[in-house]
């Protein structure tokens, strides 16, 4: 019913920049929050960005001051640029959003499939 689809990720050297986009399609009714997730190697998912329908962010401690979420409501999108790219940033990043499809009761989240950042030192 509804698809998140990354894009953007890639490989990049310490100091560099990547901009992650993120599209939902589907039958969709109302997107709620949109954000953004991490899994470096070996480790757990994490979270890093969530923006409101409205436009209110919130940050991981870890990304703040570097990497800046935002979307466009027209294009079902979310974006994450980041700068400052550090080795540590290596990861899979996981666009993740929250959705009511049509004729559905309620909004549940949905997940992307990843995409792979890789931070060269």
């Amino acid at each position: 019913q509804v698809q998140l689809v990354e894009s953007g990720g890639g490989l990049v050297q310490a100091g560099g920049s990547l901009r992650l986009s993120c599209a939902a399609s589907g039958s969709i009714f109302r997107i709620n929050g949109m954000a953004w997730y991490r899994q470096p190697p070996g480790k757990q998912r994490e979270f890093l960005a969530a923006i409101t329908s409205t436009g209110t962010t919130n940050y991981a401690d870890s990304v703040k001051g570097r990497f800046t979420i935002s979307r466009d409501n027209a294009k079902n999108s979310v974006y994450l640029q980041m700068n400052s790219l550090k080795p540590e940033d290596t990861a899979v990043y996981y666009c993740n959003s929250n959705i009511r499809v049509v004729a559905a009761p309620y909004a549940r989240d949905y997940w992307g499939e990843g995409t792979l950042v890789t931070v060269s030192s």
